[in-house]
């Protein structure tokens, strides 16, 4: 298909039908494979054969997609941007990697080729985890494009536990990631940490009593100060929230951050140097009434519209 038709079909797409009815892609964007010519595109990745407490992100994706629906329902003045972000941007939902269960030595390897497929075609990648595992060969994807990345990570953990670079495991890929030479770690940041690590390995740390404390413009303010204008990957642990506002989580801690200050956050860091991102750890087994779910999905949408944003005024 000619490049320029799809991204017409795509931009001209609207969402259809009630809000508990009718197809369940992100935000109701077209189901598709054809990408050409698409500014973003939203792929799951649904996997959790590396966590470490309770399992069940694997079914993250398809949680995060179905609580999008009434979001997409408003979307014509998404709040507070007051915008329409389809109408600048050509989005699609590429639908979910499959995997083979039978071979968890393979992961990295498949997750990574699937970013490829989507990466050359210059679209900005979106992925749904999956446990945050799959971030590591999502960032390996990434650099083959774009070389080092600063990291903007949200979490309650650090996840750079010692790694031996064979470790499948949720909480010791950046670790890996950094030895390995994909993260630029002076320029990354880590917010709402609140889990003990006797090394920072070099990123500065922002953990949540200190947001608490200081507040959301100050961790703006700091975010800002340490990624700069370095090209930068956002990873989002839903675990960062507190389970007062994320229970559907592998591995939630007391004393998170509330939806409120991390969508705060992340509305005054827009304008950072982003080249992918991904929201992991959503495993709705554990949730009740949608909430971690609609938490992710809303977290996303509004992620979206400052890519909206940021892409109207360049």
């Amino acid at each position: 298909m000619d490049k320029d038709i799809n991204r017409k079909a795509m931009l001209e797409h609207s969402a259809s039908g009630t809000t508990f009815a009718g197809q369940l892609s992100f935000l109701r964007r077209k189901y598709t494979r054809l990408i050409a010519g698409a500014d973003i595109v939203i792929a799951g990745v649904p996997f959790d054969s590396a966590t470490t407490y309770r399992p069940g992100a694997r079914l993250g994706p398809r949680a995060i997609r179905e609580a999008s629906v009434q979001l997409a329902e408003i979307v014509e003045q998404s709040f507070p941007f007051k915008i329409n972000p389809f109408q600048s941007l050509a989005v699609a939902d590429y639908g979910d990697l499959e995997l083979d269960s039978g071979y968890p030595n393979q992961i990295v390897e498949t997750v990574e080729n699937f970013a490829h497929e989507i990466l050359e075609h210059d679209a900005f990648m979106i992925s749904l985890g999956g446990d945050h595992f799959v971030t590591y060969p999502l960032l390996k994807a990434h650099y083959q494009v774009h070389g080092p990345m600063a990291l903007v990570h949200f979490d309650a953990h650090v996840d750079t536990w010692p790694d031996d670079g064979k470790r499948l495991d949720h909480g010791s890929m950046f670790l890996r990631a950094k030895n390995e030479g994909i993260i630029d770690v002076e320029h990354s940041i880590q917010i709402g940490i609140r889990s003990y690590s006797e090394s920072d390995h070099g990123f500065s740390i922002l953990d949540a009593p200190t947001v608490h404390r200081n507040g959301t413009q100050s961790a703006i303010e700091l975010i800002r100060q340490t990624v700069g204008s370095t090209q930068a990957y956002l990873t989002f642990d839903i675990d960062c929230l507190d389970p007062d506002f994320a229970p559907g989580t592998g591995t939630p801690v007391a004393g998170g951050l509330s939806s409120a200050q991390a969508l705060e956050i992340l509305r005054g860091i827009g304008d950072l140097n982003y080249v992918g991102m991904d929201l992991v750890e959503v495993a709705p087994a554990y949730d009740h009434a949608e909430i971690t779910a609609i938490a992710a999905a809303t977290i996303i949408h509004d992620f979206i519209c400052l890519l909206a944003i940021k892409h109207s005024a360049s």
